[in-house]
């Protein structure tokens, strides 16, 4: 039995494999490269560790792509087994149980077992990220907060006398800005960077804030030059990347942010979810900035092609839509729109609840915009919107959705409807964006068209 740097017990013999535990941690919570690696020697080394085959099987859920299930489940049996042999302590069990639930189809339920582990063991920092990852792909940004305040509490034990406090503030400041706090979101961010410099999540968190508060010039300021916060990272860094793209089309510099697709975002090909996401929604921007983006979507609807019968999560399965559908792959899309149909039926996943309450009027607003139907892609995508939350993400990257929303409702010329929309958008953030105030103008634009249209008309 040896302890953590929180002092907690660990099921491990020596003190190597508690470091290497130590250091797969914060790993973990800096989006680390090194994570797989660091927990995959320490299994190797002890294989009867059964928090660390947990730990690893819930990481492997959280990159929703179904060909890791098996492997996650593996890691599930290896962590039953060595627990039934006397191999684990109560904390410990509890990592088994989240990925039990996760497993049966219930993250939902995995966050809860992760967030009462985090209470349960003050000082674990990694049973308080598992539960804020979690209940992000959730989109539950109540719950994230709820969970993200709890970790600051002194109760805690992740204050700051925690080695890892200075993530945890970053942490906090992703879940205040989610949930519209946006000056409290700010200050915990740029707190926690100044303890922890590698925190990439935290980073990320103050660019959300600039993001919803219409500052694209600050966000640019953030990020640009400052690219070995995020060296360190797994694909994570990827996004950091999108973030700086978004504040180049936001300041009206598209054609940067295209630069950034081809030098950065997909520099290197990858089917990872939150890839294809990064890549689709920035080329979907782009274009409803009017920028011809050429053939960069053939790459993107040949991956999401071999994703049609993932059903992970929604809010992959609707940027893989899009991926469909802007590179004319009808047979694809129509396939992957019968699936979400199928999946809102049934009710032995989380994630069909979520097709029911919002996936299929998404997908079916996104199928009626690729044809050019935009007046029913409007009332579909319009409807859809007050349930967008549950198909996870941030309100950043569910923006793309809303954003066609609006562009079909002004194709369509319902200048009232576009009108409303863009009203309720500003509404929910801190400050009106380049993208805001360019759709107003071209919603007087098209009201002028459409009265001059009706004088002539006369």
């Amino acid at each position: 039995m040896t302890h953590d740097a929180a002092g907690l017990a660990l099921t491990l013999p020596d003190a190597r494999s508690a470091e290497t535990w130590d250091a797969a941690t914060r790993a973990f919570l800096a989006h680390g490269a090194a994570t797989p690696e660091l927990l995959g020697d320490l299994l190797a080394r002890i294989p009867g560790f059964a928090m660390g085959h947990a730990a690893r099987g819930l990481m492997l859920m959280l990159l929703a792509r179904a060909e890791l299930i098996p492997a996650a489940a593996a890691d599930l049996a290896a962590a039953r087994a060595a627990a039934a042999q006397g191999g684990a302590n109560m904390r410990e069990r509890r990592y088994v149980e989240a990925l039990e639930a996760f497993l049966a189809g219930r993250p939902s339920a995995a966050a809860a077992i992760m967030a009462r582990t985090a209470r349960a063991h003050p000082g674990d920092a990694m049973a308080a990220k598992f539960a804020q990852a979690i209940l992000f792909i959730l989109g539950d940004a109540p719950a994230m907060r709820r969970e993200a305040e709890a970790a600051l509490a002194p109760a805690s034990g992740l204050g700051p006398d925690h080695a890892l406090h200075g993530f945890v503030l970053g942490q906090a400041a992703f879940a205040r800005e989610e949930t519209g706090d946006y000056a409290a979101a700010e200050t915990a961010g740029r707190a926690g960077l100044d303890l922890a410099p590698d925190d990439a999540w935290g980073l990320h968190a103050v660019a959300h804030v600039m993001d919803m508060t219409g500052r694209a010039g600050d966000g640019v300021r953030l990020l640009a030059g400052q690219s070995s916060r995020w060296a360190h990272c797994n694909n994570f860094g990827l996004h950091v990347w999108w973030h700086l793209a978004l504040f180049h089309i936001d300041g009206g510099r598209p054609m940067a942010a295209l630069r950034l697709y081809d030098a950065r975002i997909r520099a290197t090909p990858s089917d990872d979810y939150r890839d294809i996401a990064n890549a689709a929604s920035l080329l979907m921007r782009l274009e409803l900035e009017g920028v011809a983006v050429g053939g960069r979507w053939e790459e993107l609807g040949a991956l999401a092609a071999a994703r049609v019968e993932d059903g992970c999560l929604v809010f992959a399965d609707l940027h893989y839509l899009m991926a469909l559908n802007r590179s004319g792959r009808a047979a694809e899309a129509a396939a992957i729109t019968a699936r979400i149909a199928r999946d809102a039926q049934g009710l032995d996943h989380d994630q069909h609840e979520v097709c029911a309450l919002a996936g299929l009027a998404a997908a079916r607003g996104l199928n009626a915009f690729r044809a050019g139907r935009w007046a029913e892609a409007a009332r579909a995508l319009r409807a859809g919107l007050p349930q967008l939350w549950r198909i996870g993400g941030s309100h950043a990257q569910r923006d793309v959705i809303e954003r066609i929303a609006i562009e079909a409702a002004l194709r369509a010329g319902d200048v009232d409807g576009a009108g409303a929309m863009l009203d309720d958008r500003a509404a929910r953030r801190g400050g009106e964006d380049g993208y805001g105030a360019r759709r107003r103008a071209a919603l007087e634009t098209r009201r002028a068209e459409m009265r001059a249209m009706a004088t002539a008309a006369e």
